[in-house]
């Protein structure tokens, strides 16, 4: 469900962020010298990261950035097929793999593990945390954020429950 509900939440957001002109998404900001496009970036990176020690793989990232950040088109079609791997992925688990402890390393070298529940748990957190700073910049902007709040979702895409 919170594979989904992230989806859900960035397909939102990205429909927002296509209304607004584009160099407004590249205007650097304090801290954020790729302004929102940087922050979206960062959100697919870290999604790839994760990726990876899901897989037990390689990600090959020595930053949570890319060396150049790729246009808002590229980064929506990016977190949309990014998006559905986690949702594909989250739908063929079970407790006995969720509870499963996984190794990894930090981009910076350090050590950690953490159960796949855990890394998954963590990966829609993260993207909730930057939609919401980017909310926050759509306000400043003049502009209304999308609803991204989970009961929304539940409410609207899941009425089942």
């Amino acid at each position: 469900m919170l594979t989904r509900y992230s989806a859900w939440a960035n397909v939102r957001l990205y429909a927002a962020l296509a209304q607004v002109p584009a160099t407004w998404l590249t205007d650097a900001r304090p801290g954020r010298p790729h302004g929102v496009n940087g922050i979206l970036s960062h959100n697919y990176v870290v999604d790839l990261i994760w990726r990876a020690h899901l897989e037990d793989t390689e990600h090959g990232f020595t930053s949570r950035n890319f060396l150049t950040v790729p246009s808002f088109e590229e980064l929506h079609t990016a977190q949309q097929q990014s998006d559905q791997w986690y949702i594909d992925y989250a739908d063929i688990q079970e407790e006995p793999s969720l509870e499963q402890i996984i190794p990894f390393k930090f981009v910076d070298g350090g050590s950690g593990k953490m159960s796949r529940g855990d890394m998954l748990l963590h990966i829609i957190n993260h993207k909730t945390y930057h939609r919401g700073y980017i909310a926050d910049m759509l306000y400043e902007y003049g502009s209304a954020p999308p609803t991204m709040d989970l009961p929304v979702f539940l409410r609207d895409e899941l009425p089942e429950l």
